[in-house]
Parts: structure tokens; sequence; C-alpha cells
């Protein structure tokens, strides 16, 4: 691996759950990024799909390492390539065991690499796969908050990981309020991310789940670098500076907040 975590992240925190992050994508094989996480203080990894290619990668990894869980769906990147077949694929996988979640899906109207018409079909579709199977839909969103509310309440989702909260204040009190939980990643440490600290602050505590994003977002400090999981305490660190909390207690809540939504297992803790 290029980067390891920042060990001053590391210090008096109790394990935490990283929610979202590629293993299939880092430079390292799963079986070492998953050794250093555990060495880092990630008691549990959510292994977030992109594609059912990935969904099977990350069943495949969850199934060889008992930290680590998968999820099934498709990226709302690729959303023109969800046909039947793919939506059978992923059916299917979303009732292993070992799958916690659907997704990654959601809408994405910045890069638009698929037509706003295949992002809004899939996204629907995965929110429907969602509340059929009780497992929580992880939502991607860029550019497209209207959108996004809009189809989770039309849809009438009921378990949901807004995946790399990237809102306001508003999005996040509106997010809140609906029961959802709110994922932060580490670029919740950039200078430029005053607003996202401030979203952050103004979430309730029962909300906040941490996540990297790995091998993406890595923290200032490492930008350049590729991300890993142990990095999901230095996003931690840096939401309870934002709140003005104590970061072990803070820790300690995410924690639980992640096992709760994604139904882990409480003796990892």
């Amino acid at each position: 691996m290029r980067d390891a975590a920042d060990p001053g992240a590391l210090a008096g925190l109790p394990p935490i759950v990283d929610t979202h992050a590629h293993l299939f994508l880092m430079d390292a094989p799963p079986a070492a990024v998953v050794a250093r996480a555990v060495e880092d203080g990630i008691a549990q990894l959510v292994c977030a799909a992109i594609d059912p290619e990935t969904t099977d990668a990350s069943i495949v990894i969850a199934e060889a390492h008992p930290e680590v869980f998968a999820t099934s769906g498709m990226h709302p990147h690729t959303a023109s390539t969800l046909d039947e077949e793919a939506k059978r694929a992923i059916a299917d996988r979303a009732g292993r065991p070992n799958v916690v979640a659907i997704g990654e899906t959601g809408l994405d109207f910045f890069r638009m690499h698929s037509p706003r018409g295949d992002q809004l079909a899939s996204f629907r579709w995965h929110v429907g796969l969602s509340n059929e199977t009780g497992k929580p839909v992880i939502v991607h969103v860029r550019d497209a908050w209207e959108d996004v509310l809009r189809v989770l309440a039309e849809e009438r989702a009921e378990r949901v990981v807004i995946h790399c909260f990237s809102g306001g204040v508003g999005e996040a009190r509106e997010c809140a309020a609906r029961g959802y939980r709110l994922s932060f990643a580490a670029n919740v440490t950039y200078p430029k991310n005053a607003g996202l600290r401030k979203a952050a602050a103004a979430a309730p505590r029962g909300s906040i789940v941490v996540e990297t994003d790995s091998p993406f977002l890595p923290p200032e400090g490492s930008r350049g670098k590729e991300n890993v999981p142990g990095n999901a305490r230095v996003a931690l660190r840096a939401l309870a500076e934002a709140r003005g909390e104590d970061p072990v207690a803070l820790a300690g809540a995410v924690a639980a907040n992640a096992r709760a939504v994604f139904g882990l297992p409480v003796d990892a803790a």
C-alpha cells in the first residue's frame, strides 16, 4: 500500500467501523488491506460494490475475512448497464447473509456517465430492493440533492445511508429528520470544506457514521496518496473537533450507529 493511516488518529480511540471502502480497487491484496485496517483500529468494514462483478468480488472478500461485509448494487456511473440480467444478479446476491446493504446507487449529475433517466430508473429500482430485503440502501449524491431526496420520499425508502455526505446544514437536518444515516469521509478535513464541517456539527449524533471511500478521498496531509480504511479514524477526529465533542465518546456512538444500520455483529466491538 502507498499510505498508512495517520498514527496521530489512532491513539486512544476504540475500534470503529469503516462503512464504505472499495477493497477490490486497492493496490494491495485484500488480505493485506484488511490486516492493516484491523491493526489501525478498524473493527469492521463494509466493502461497497459498484456493479455485479464487484458485488461478487466483495462477497468473496467478506467470506475470507469475518471483519468484512459486502454490498450488492450498481453505481450511478454505470446505471445504463442495469439490464434484466444485472438486476437478477444484484437481487440474488442481496439475499446473502454477508451482504448488508444495497448499492452503491444514487444520482451523479456532475459527471453524467449515464443519462439522467437511466440513473433515476436504476436508483428507484435499488430503493425498491432495499425495501424488499430490509437492508439499507447506500446513496451516492453529486449535484442531485433535490432529486435524491424526492426519489427517496416517493419510494418510501425505509433505511438509508447517505454515502460521503456532501450537503450543507439544511440537507443534514432534512436527512436526519427522515431517519437517514449521514456517512462522513475524510474530505471533512479539507480546508475548503468549512460548510461540510458545519453540516457535521448540525447533525444529531445518532445519525452519524464514518467511512473512507478507500482508495479515494485521502485526508488532508495524505492527498495524492491511496486512502486506507484506517483513515476513518482521521475523519472521526475531524468530526469530533467540528462538533466540539470528545472523540472517544463520538467514536463509540458512530460505531454503534454503523452496527445498527447495517446489522453488524456487536461482538466485534
